[in-house]
This record gives structure tokens, sequence and C-alpha cells, in this order.
């Protein structure tokens, strides 16, 4: 595969295919298992992503890129074998997640900061010679129907994505631009209306940051939020979240960059679906729009596995399942009867 950022960016975000995101920390994968009543050790966080990384139809069909934790990029198969050749075996691209996590943000209550700039550039170079071509930093944002974000914590954590991202393409990596607008943070009430509105600040921020710091914009990708309600208001239509998604994106996103992998952000499966093919039915947009979902693309195969090896191929086809929802949701072609269908 071309080393070339740009074609690394396109190679991840076209055609239908999609990320898989498989950076959960320890704590967040701990979690996640503590639903299936499984004890979290580095055997059975191996054994989970091996399961993941070994469907074959999932990764060589649906997926173009899996994002990684420090612990899985240095992981090795059951049978001695890198989890990073399945990944590269089956033609996906490895990625690293790079931050240290949000933390309070100083003078600013409610609201966060991400950490993980100290020592960066050694550490993509060490994530480089792994096999990463491609990273991602999570910006949280929180979000009021009034007074959050303040304009100072948008500008700080556009300032640490900028920086992060200069810091990858000169390592080679392509950098995933993840601003987070919280649908599931507390309190939960805004309307579409505002996350409309704080979304169009965000971005127009980040790009501000980005140009600022050098950045190339054809070789990165975004990550974004979709312009959806907090979880505690009243749910807008499919086409409404599609309609303002799109709208707010034409008017931030310079059409330079060539990739969009949106987050599931709080919605159910079956929610980040439907959004995201209503987003490609619209139709005529200047990039790539795919997914990049964790718990979206997860959730169903954790629940079928149960932590069992008996359960190994039905949890493969669950998640194969929802990459194929998620292929034809890039491409404009999901449907409820697709999802029935299968």
């Amino acid at each position: 595969m071309s080393e070339r950022l740009e074609d690394i960016a396109i190679a991840i975000t076209a055609g239908g295919k999609g990320i898989l995101a498989a950076d959960e920390s320890t704590a967040t994968i701990g979690k996640r298992f503590a639903t299936i009543n499984l004890e979290s050790t580095e055997q059975t966080r191996r054994d989970y992503r091996e399961l993941l990384f070994s469907s074959k139809e999932a990764m060589h069909d649906y997926i173009s890129g899996v994002i990684l934790y420090d612990e899985t990029i240095r992981q090795k198969a059951a049978n001695g074998q890198p989890l990073t050749s399945l990944i590269t075996n089956a033609g996906s691209v490895i990625g690293i997640k790079v931050d240290l996590g949000a933390v309070p943000l100083a003078n600013f209550a409610n609201e966060s900061i991400t950490e993980g700039l100290d020592g960066l550039r050694d550490r993509l170079h060490q994530y480089y010679e792994l096999g990463a071509r491609f990273s991602k930093w999570r910006a949280v944002i929180a979000i009021d129907q009034s007074s959050l974000p303040t304009r100072s914590a948008v500008q700080q954590n556009a300032q640490a994505l900028a920086r992060y991202a200069a810091l990858c393409q000169e390592a080679k990596i392509v950098p995933i631009v993840e601003p987070e607008i919280l649908m599931d943070g507390k309190p939960g009430d805004h309307s579409i209306d505002r996350c409309y509105e704080v979304t169009r600040s965000v971005l127009s921020e980040v790009f501000v940051a980005l140009t600022a710091a050098g950045v190339k914009l054809e070789g990165m990708v975004l990550k974004p939020n979709m312009v959806i309600d907090g979880k505690n208001h009243r749910k807008a239509s499919v086409s409404e979240v599609a309609e303002k998604t799109v709208r707010v994106l034409k008017e931030t996103v310079p059409a330079a960059v060539p990739g969009i992998a949106f987050l599931s952000g709080g919605q159910t499966d079956i929610e980040a679906t439907a959004h995201l093919s209503a987003i490609n039915e619209i139709g005529n947009l200047p990039w790539n729009v795919t997914f990049s979902y964790g718990r979206a693309l997860q959730a169903a195969a954790i629940q079928a596995w149960q932590g069992k090896n008996e359960n190994l191929a039905s949890a493969q086809k669950a998640f194969t399942h929802r990459a194929k929802m998620n292929y034809l949701a890039a491409l404009g072609r999901w449907s409820e009867s697709s999802e029935a269908a299968n």
C-alpha cells in the first residue's frame, strides 16, 4: 500500500468500508465485559479482539482500518501471530489511539481537555515501527442548552488537536481528528438546533487551528459527531439529523479533507446505521463519508460471545452483520428491510 498520507486517508474512508474503533482503554473494555460477567484480563481482552480481527468476511469486505489501544498493538494471537498481522492480512490498515484521555480543564467547571502531547513525537515513531499508519485523538466537548461549551475550552481542545495532527503528519501517520460534542453527557437536554450551533462553532475553530498549525488537510480524516439532540431531549427524525449534519459539514469542512468517519456517540446500533445511510443518501458530498464506530459495531458481538469459545462463530456473525449494515449505510443503501434480511 502507498505510504502517502493522502492515499492512506482515502483508503480508510472510501468505497463504503469503515473503521473499527477497537481502542477501548483497559477501564472501558472492563465495563463492557462486566455486562456479560466476564473478568477483564490481558488474555480475555486478547481473545475478544482476536475474535473481531479474525472475522474474515467483516474484515475483508467491510472494514478498512482498525484503531488499536497500546496494549493491543503489541499483543499476539493464541497461535503466536501478532494481532496486527490479522488486520493487515485482511487488507485493513492499522491505527492507534494516542491520546491519554480527557481530564478536568482547570478554571472551567464541567469541561475537559485531552492530555497526551508530552512525549507524543517519540510514541508516534514507535507506533509507526509497530505498523500504525493512522492514529486518533479525541477531544471531548461538553454541551448544554445555553452556556456550554465555553469558547476557551473549544479553543484549547482545537489547539491540542492541531498540535497532535501536525506531529502525526511529521511521523508519516494520518491523523484522525475527533472533536466529540457529547450527545449523552449531562444534562443531555440540549436540542438538535443547539447541537447544530455548537458543532458549527467547534468545527470552525478546529479548522482554524489545523490551518494555523500547517496541517495538510488532504492527509487527515475528520471524526465528528452527527448533529443530534441530547439523550434526554425529544428525538429528531432521521431525515432531520441527516439534513442538519450535512449542512453543518458543508459550512465548516473544507473539500480538501478526503474523508469523514462519524463516531456513533451514544446512539443505538440501528440509529447510527440509519443516520449514516440518510446522510449518504443526500448525496453530492465532497468527501468520502463513512463510519468509525466502536460500541455500535461491537455490542451485539460481545453479547453473543459471552466470553465462551463455543460462541465464537455466533459472535463473529453478529459482528459481520453490523459491519455489513454500516457498509451499506456508507453507500447510502441501507434500509430496514436489508437489516431484517440478514
